[in-house]
């Protein structure tokens, strides 16, 4: 019987794999992508996310052999910016649930971990008697900053972050790259938060929704990783903009070691020591890089199985 153990540990994966137009499936050699007359081979043992573009399908085996490898499946909207559904994660343990569970319900306890947050993302320490209402107020104040620094580094007119998913060709180019860039990062921060056996739902800061834990934890790392990316790529005015702020994010991603530090990073901002489930040692082990991973498969840049629009 396969444990928790058995499973490639979360910060040896690559971030994620967008597909669309092709079929997901499973033959002899393990998991593949057919797109037309092509067939690209998917190193399910290494994904953290797999997000399903529109008009792609994917078997019952495909789902099965996923979920053995704790690989999060995600259906999304076109160039990955919508989520629609997700599957499971593959922890078999409670505890980081349980005690995930026990903080957010005590209001002293989730008061100090949404200021160890506000502390963790803006390097600044805040009095302890402020409520929570004002931790919101404050951290608005600091992103509309943010914001307002990266439209002037990159010469981008900056009228505030407004989009409609409803009516989403009608957003200005910045807005639509800050929508595609964070949406790859909630889905590499849910994956890391299944398989490590937390709950989405359960958010410090963010409430009411199924995702506020996962907003939370991607909120720590916006400033550092898709802003600047979607403000940079927005600069340079691509043919296909949410396409290249994919690829721009995936190269972020490795550069800062995001898959390294999410598990490790939700352990301090909860105030647990080393809550990852593996040694001090292990934790200087090695990350795999997606641009190995892209020659391993004979790839280079986006995978192939990205249609061509």
């Amino acid at each position: 019987m396969r444990t928790l153990y058995e499973l490639p540990r979360f910060r040896d994966r690559w971030s994620y794999l967008y597909l669309e137009m092709g079929r997901l499936d499973v033959d002899a050699d393990g998991l593949t992508f057919h797109q037309g007359n092509g067939v690209v081979p998917v190193p399910i043992d290494q994904l953290s996310l797999v997000m399903l573009g529109p008009g792609s399908t994917v078997t019952h085996a495909a789902v099965k052999a996923l979920s053995r490898n704790n690989c999060l499946l995600a259906w999304t909207g076109q160039d990955g910016v919508r989520l629609y559904a997700a599957s499971t994660g593959g922890t078999y343990s409670a505890r980081r649930l349980i005690r995930q569970a026990r903080l957010v319900s005590d209001e002293n306890s989730r008061l100090r971990v949404a200021w160890l947050m506000y502390r963790f993302r803006f390097k600044e320490s805040i009095p302890e008697e402020v409520t929570l209402q004002q931790i919101r107020g404050m951290e608005g104040i600091r992103v509309r900053r943010v914001y307002a620094q990266a439209a002037e580094k990159y010469g981008i007119e900056w009228k505030g972050r407004r989009y409609d998913q409803d009516t989403w060709s009608t957003s200005d180019p910045v807005n639509r790259a800050l929508s595609a860039a964070n949406a790859c990062l909630y889905g590499v921060c849910h994956a890391a938060l299944l398989s490590a056996g937390y709950s989405p739902a359960l958010g410090f800061i963010h409430t009411g929704k199924m995702l506020s834990f996962v907003y939370d934890i991607a909120d720590l790392y916006k400033t550092e990783l898709t802003i600047p990316v979607a403000f940079s790529v927005t600069a340079q005015k691509p043919a296909e903009l949410e396409r290249d702020v994919r690829m721009e994010c995936r190269k972020a991603f490795h550069e800062f070691k995001l898959i390294e530090r999410i598990l490790p990073d939700i352990a301090e901002v909860l105030g647990v020591s080393n809550d990852t489930g593996e040694s001090a040692d292990e934790l200087e082990g090695r990350i795999i890089t997606l641009a190995s991973g892209a020659e391993d498969w004979g790839l280079s840049g986006e995978p192939q199985c990205q249609s061509a629009r």
